[in-house]
């Protein structure tokens, strides 16, 4: 069992506290993605997990074990653990072979007899084992780390950011190849990262990190249709916020009378919908507007449209069925929307 549990872990440089009494399980054979904005302690938690900082209050367990708290500190070098940096750290002066036998014991880095199994895991041919680092790209310099960090087949693995460095083409397909190989080999993963969509697309479970404590953790749909407040949903994509009053028929804004997700009480509310929520067609008492500004993105393109009243709203639409700007289109609303408490849209 690899499950990874996390109680209650706090880190503080200096008088500054990083992290406030984290609580985070992993379980085993899973991927979690803990997704926040730069500087916000997913990297710390990361080399609290792995044994590289001691935190000042708090527990990590690895299946039965506890690797760190309650007086105990595991070494990282025995807690079992593969560890991914983001530039890989990839020793320069060492061949692609060596860099993924290096933590091995002696007989079996003579025998180099994992190296092709390790490369075809990661989807990297057999004739890359004799190029150094200089001579592959970063997709492949990435692909290499992993193999070097499952070559001791770690119960768990770490990835601190490892595709933020890639253009967007290499960056997804380097990520397909990474969460294959994962997936084969069970281990129990966790990545870092501040890519939305990797962390959406990549991850069984995502774990949303602000102010130093998660704000919320479920799953990649539970997340992006659930947030926990609009703040949040702004952070996972593109929203639409509007000022909406709740009462017993709905929720009435600038899109018209609106049925929400879940019950909220009467009042002053504010709306959050997806681009993807709104539609340019006809429905019963849906307003019209004028299309101001077209953003294509090749299959997609965002339309900004002006209603009557002035307030502004943004459609997703295919991209090639995108109106012209200054035309005058219907938005339509498909299906009930989230709401939240209060009229601030701060």
């Amino acid at each position: 069992m690899s499950t990874v549990d996390i109680h209650g872990i706090t880190v503080g440089y200096g008088s500054e506290p990083i992290l406030h009494g984290v609580d985070l399980t992993v379980p085993t054979g899973t991927t979690t993605a803990v997704l926040g904005a730069s500087g916000g302690g997913k990297t710390t938690l990361l080399r609290v997990i792995a044994g590289f900082l001691a935190p000042d209050a708090g527990t990590v367990r690895i299946g039965e074990r506890i690797v760190c708290g309650e007086g105990r500190a595991v070494p990282p070098e025995r807690r079992g653990i593969g560890y991914v940096r983001q530039d890989g750290g990839l020793f320069p002066h060492l061949d692609v072979a060596h860099n993924i036998t290096f933590g091995m014991r002696r007989a079996a880095r003579r025998r180099g007899d994992r190296v092709g199994e390790l490369l075809e895991l990661v989807g990297l041919p057999a004739s890359t084992a004799s190029r150094r680092p200089d001579q592959l790209s970063g997709g492949q310099q990435q692909r290499v780390a992993l193999a070097r960090a499952l070559a001791l087949s770690p119960a768990v693995v770490l990835l601190d950011e490892p595709f933020s460095s890639l253009d967007t083409a290499l960056r997804a397909s380097t990520r397909e190849a990474v969460a294959a190989a994962l997936a084969e080999t069970a281990a129990t993963t966790i990545l870092v990262t501040h890519d939305q969509q990797e962390a959406l697309s990549f991850a069984d479970q995502v774990a949303i990190m602000r102010g130093g404590s998660f704000s919320q953790v479920g799953t990649p749909h539970e997340i992006y249709e659930t947030p926990v407040d609009a703040r949040e949903a702004a952070f996972l994509g593109d929203v639409v916020r509007l000022p909406g009053r709740a009462g017993t028929d709905g929720i009435t804004c600038a899109l018209g009378l609106l049925a929400p997700r879940a019950d909220v009480a009467p009042g002053d509310v504010e709306v959050v919908l997806r681009p993807e929520d709104l539609s340019l067609t006809d429905a019963p008492g849906c307003p019209h507007g004028t299309v101001q500004r077209i953003t294509y993105h090749g299959a997609h393109a965002l339309v900004q449209v002006a209603l009557g009243d002035g307030t502004l709203v943004a459609a997703r639409v295919t991209g090639r069925r995108a109106p012209e700007p200054g035309e005058q289109v219907p938005v339509s609303v498909d299906g009930p929307v989230l709401a939240y408490p209060g009229s601030a849209l701060g």
